[in-house]
This record gives structure tokens, sequence and C-alpha cells, in this order.
């Protein structure tokens, strides 16, 4: 698989490439916004190659799929965990903290998302966006 063919699947479920860098952007706080945005979605493409990175979306997007719950049961932590390990594994452990910060603000795309995308995504963010750091 490639980062298209991921992209492909993403956007049958409403995700894309554009939705995640403007999610990605509405927390940015600095200067040179474009440039940062055009840095972004390399780093973005890049490990949306990522057989790991690709793993880890699909699972979520297998789990929207295949298992059904209501809203996004506090008990629920199958989610958090899929969006932390995607975090940590670009980003690394500085990742974590970015994630939190997604997760908690639910910026563009992430407030629309259900639960297993919403932190998948919140994590292949949070990653990039440390990664770029």
């Amino acid at each position: 698989m490639n980062a298209e063919e991921l992209l492909q699947k993403l956007e049958r479920s409403g995700i894309t490439l554009k939705d995640m860098l403007d999610t990605a952007m509405e927390l940015y706080v600095g200067d040179e916004s474009e440039k940062v945005r055009r840095k972004l979605e390399r780093v973005m493409l890049r490990y949306l190659n990522d057989i790991n990175v690709q793993a880890l979306l699909l699972s979520a997007l297998l789990l929207e799929e295949n298992f059904r719950v209501e809203g996004d049961p506090v008990n629920l932590v199958a989610d958090e965990l899929i969006g932390i390990n995607i975090a940590e594994y670009i980003g690394g452990k500085m990742a974590l903290f970015n994630f939190f910060y997604y997760d908690t603000r639910k910026p563009g795309i992430l407030a629309e998302l259900p639960p297993f995308l919403d932190d998948a995504i919140g994590g292949f963010i949070a990653g990039c966006m440390t990664r770029l750091f």
C-alpha cells in the first residue's frame, strides 16, 4: 500500500489530506504558516507511506466499520491507545503531549470523527507536528 491508496481509504470515511492539514494548522501558533503547512504536508505523506502507520490507521478504520459503540464511552481506551501509539511512533515521547492537546481541543475534523478515527487521526497529526518541530 502507498500513501495514495491509504488516502483513498481515509477519504471514503470523510478524511482528506487537506482536512488533516487544516486541523493541524488550526492549533499552530507561529509565523510562516504557509511554509509550515507545506513542510507538514511532506511529513504527512512520508508517514502515510510507512507500513506501521498504515497498519494502525487501517486498524482504526476497520474498528469503525466493525465495532459499534455509542458515542465515546469513558471506559473505551483502545481508541486512545491507537492514537498514542501513532503519535509516539512518529514523534517520540514528546508527541504524547501534542496528542493530548489535540485530543482535548478536538480542532477541525477531529470534532466530527467517531472515536477510533478521531484518536488515530489526532495521533497522526500530533506525531507529524512533533516530528516537524
